[in-house]
């Protein structure tokens, strides 16, 4: 390729650290319909003989085919998926194929598949977030009267529903499927035709282009079209905040499933044994959930750094910019893909979550509620009358609503018999029934819109 400037070819290991082809061969499917689309544009506006795009058209659809039978060998020699592909177009259709590099350069031609490869990536991502999303529904109403303890600082703070829990994490995933969306619609605008940097004096159509790749529209600088990664870097930050999402939801699984919790058993699809002691049930698939995170979230920082020094226009550091991003698409593939494998099939010990919110005096907060609407007490007062009945119920070892009236009247005089009526986990949970709370009626109210919605985006 080089032939006409450089007398020598390149040393060994010049070769093999220029070379992209063992990774950037995952292109392949972006790299011919870019090809497809660029030699028909040529074709409409006169640059190149009908005859010629027939003939290259009907060559990378040859192509196509081999690589999707065969895979796409790793000619170091090639350099890239670009490269390589035309030097196996010209083995299908001669001195012709040459004709399919005018206008074009492969800064514009692998700014244009990236891209391609990275819409790709969020359409898959955003399918596979809506099947967990699904899968989270289902269990959510399965579980929209289950009580557990809800947690601040990881101590009991107040009952809520399994259902809402479950449903919070519908609603993170709701957001990551948002930046998803905004990713895709800012970075759909196709490169192609932006050649080196400058642009072509050939009378290409780049809006045509643009449209058979489905793009928006072309983007409007060409030096800042072929020289900046920022799609790549939106995808990896959205990646990034949507596998800290799943981390959480692992983590509460690992938590869940330990014999102090026993609050679920996941299934023996998801968990794995030990070695050595036979009555293990370890929850691996969840903590290798938990640790991809870090490997997404160290993606988006090895881009970033690349790209942080970088002129205008095309430096070859940027040959750096696609591992990352494939690597941060696979994991987080494959950790939601076991998110909604464990949501599907675990089982919720309701019974233990019950126990565990009836033992850790969360419903302190509705007897100071109580003493707020029924006795006209400031707040910050009842706070303290609950704290000392708290108190009293702990040195008795009894729970709140097990303390006799007498002991609540030595507390305060104001508290009467009605406060029963407050102190129990399932009166707790009914009474929240302001907008997004955990009341069983706003959980199935949350469901059925999270389902008008699913089905909003199905039809």
């Amino acid at each position: 390729m080089w032939g006409g400037r450089f007398a020598e070819g390149p040393a060994a290991v010049m070769r093999e650290i220029n070379a992209s082809i063992p990774f950037d061969k995952r292109m392949w499917r972006q790299d011919i319909a870019g090809s497809k689309a660029h030699v028909a544009m040529l074709d409409a506006q006169g640059i190149i003989a009908p005859e010629d795009a027939t003939t290259i058209g009907a060559g990378l659809d040859a192509v196509a085919e081999d690589y999707a039978r065969d895979g796409v060998p790793d000619d170091l020699a090639l350099e890239d998926i670009h490269m390589l592909t035309e030097a196996r177009l010209t083995e299908k259709v001669g001195a012709v194929a040459g004709r399919l590099h005018t206008a074009r350069s492969r800064n514009d031609q692998v700014a244009t598949d990236f891209r391609l490869w990275v819409r790709d990536a969020i359409d898959q991502a955003d399918a596979a977030l809506g099947a967990l999303q699904d899968a989270l529904i289902a269990r959510a109403d399965e579980h929209a009267a289950s009580v557990m303890p809800g947690f601040t600082h990881l101590q009991s703070a107040q009952p809520v529903t399994l259902g809402h829990h479950l449903m919070a994490y519908h609603d993170m995933l709701a957001r990551d499927r948002g930046r998803l969306a905004d990713n895709r619609e800012r970075m759909n605008r196709s490169p192609l035709g932006s050649a080196a940097l400058a642009g072509t004096g050939f009378a290409i159509d780049r809006d045509a282009t643009a449209r058979a790749l489905g793009f928006a529209g072309p983007t409007t600088n060409s030096l800042d079209a072929v020289s900046d990664r920022d799609f790549a870097l939106d995808h990896l930050a959205a990646a990034t905040q949507c596998a800290l999402h799943l981390s959480r939801l692992a983590e509460e699984f690992v938590l869940w499933a330990s014999q102090p919790f026993g609050f679920v058993s996941l299934s023996d699809q998801w968990s794995t044994g030990s070695s050595i002691m036979p009555q293990k049930r370890n929850p691996d698939a969840a903590e290798l959930v938990r640790g991809h995170s870090g490997r997404i979230m160290g993606c988006m920082t090895a881009l970033m750094v690349t790209m942080k020094g970088l002129p205008l226009a095309y430096s070859k550091d940027m040959q750096d910019d696609k591992p990352p991003v494939f690597e941060a698409h696979d994991l987080l593939g494959i950790s939601i893909a076991a998110m909604t494998g464990m949501v599907e099939s675990v089982t919720f010990r309701t019974d233990r979550m019950r126990a565990a919110a009836e033992a850790g005096f969360a419903t302190a907060t509705d007897l100071a509620d109580w003493l707020v609407r029924e006795a006209g007490v400031p707040f910050r007062e009842a706070h303290h009358i609950t704290g000392e009945a708290v108190k009293a119920a702990e040195q008795a070892g009894v729970a709140l609503a097990e303390l006799p009236l007498a002991a609540l009247k030595r507390i305060d005089a104001r508290i009467d018999e009605r406060v029963y009526g407050v102190l129990t986990v399932d009166a707790s949970v009914a009474s929240r029934t302001s907008f997004g709370g955990t009341a069983p009626m706003r959980v199935r109210e949350a469901i059925a819109a999270a389902r008008a919605a699913r089905k909003g985006e199905t039809t």
